[in-house]
């Protein structure tokens, strides 16, 4: 598994090949090129393989047998992703072996919430943040301020699943209420794209999930295995668990794009009481979750990376990792 010399040496790559473009080994290195209609491919950037720990390439790729030699080699992990963040292919030698890991998500007792509290403050404690940083003082910011700061307290004390939840859900109503206020805000409804930016929080969450999918993969996790989101038939629900804290990021960056007019009601055809987000936006919309989920890339991997040493070493709830925006 990765040492903190890898964390340390060795960085995560990722490759924007919205465009067509090529991978290849040259002279041992990483060589990445545009391909053009001339004979010869514009070099883009060349990398040392033993300076790579992760490979994530976003889009249509030529990926040649050699490369993924290399990869094996130095262990480097190889994601292959679609523009939305949908993992296509994945390998990486390490995560292959780590049966361990497992028998330890199948021990860990269903009715301790003791992880899924850790989770679920770190989430509160992060939109508390975001409310704070609007500097706003009317009625729906004051209470859903004051909402994080009881349900934090409450948090500490409960033992009950269903109370968890609630204080969640109740958290999570104040939070969007206050945050978008000025944009005629009703409900949050996942998956129903009962209005635009409704579905706007479904694309960027559906990008966050299956970037942290990504990094939970490289370390071997059972996906299906959480902590606080129960099993269901084909539900990743660690991934579901772990992307809690990193929530905030989406809801920032709609918000300020939402601000900025970067993104708005236009952009959307109303059909059979549905918003559709318009084909000819999507990579925009695309970018502009990837450009923030890229500016959190280490801190993301490094919250993935400290949760799964406390798992392994059973670690007492207050030392696992914690993730600020």
């Amino acid at each position: 598994m990765f040492s903190n010399k890898d964390i340390e040496m060795r960085s995560i790559f990722v490759i924007n090949c919205i465009k067509d473009r090529n991978l290849r080994v040259s002279n041992g290195e990483l060589l990445l090129e545009e391909i053009e209609e001339s004979a010869h491919n514009k070099i883009l950037t060349k990398m040392p393989f033993q300076k790579l720990l992760a490979l994530f390439i976003v889009g249509h790729i030529h990926i040649t047998t050699p490369l993924i030699e290399k990869c094996k080699k130095f262990g480097v992990a190889l994601i292959v992703v679609k523009p939305n963040w949908r993992p296509v292919f994945y390998w990486s030698d390490s995560a292959e072996a780590n049966y361990l890991l497992r028998i330890k998500q199948y021990k860990f007792d269903a009715d301790d919430i003791s992880l899924a509290r850790n989770i679920i403050t770190n989430k509160i404690c992060n939109q508390k943040i975001l409310l704070d940083k609007t500097r706003r003082k009317d009625i729906l910011t004051l209470n859903a301020i004051n909402c994080c700061i009881r349900c934090l307290e409450l948090i500490n004390t409960t033992a009950n699943y269903k109370e968890l939840l609630g204080i969640e859900g109740l958290v999570a109503k104040q939070f969007f209420c206050a945050y978008f206020q000025d944009y005629n805000w009703k409900a949050r409804l996942p998956r129903t794209k009962c209005d635009y930016i409704n579905t706007i929080l479904d694309i960027g969450y559906s990008i966050l999930f299956n970037y942290v999918e990504c990094f939970l993969r490289m370390f071997g996790f059972d996906l299906y295995r959480g902590i606080f989101h129960r099993q269901w038939f084909k539900r990743k629900s660690l991934v579901c668990d772990i992307m809690e804290p990193f929530r905030c990021i989406i809801d920032n960056a709609t918000r300020a794009a939402l601000n900025r007019n970067q993104f708005t009601e236009k952009d959307f055809n109303f059909s059979k009481g549905e918003f559709l987000l318009k084909h000819e936006r999507s990579s925009y919309y695309t970018k502009v979750f990837f450009d923030e989920l890229i500016y959190y890339k280490n801190s993301i991997f490094m919250y993935v990376r400290n949760y799964y040493r406390c798992f392994m070493r059973e670690s007492v709830p207050e030392n696992y990792p914690k993730f600020e925006i």
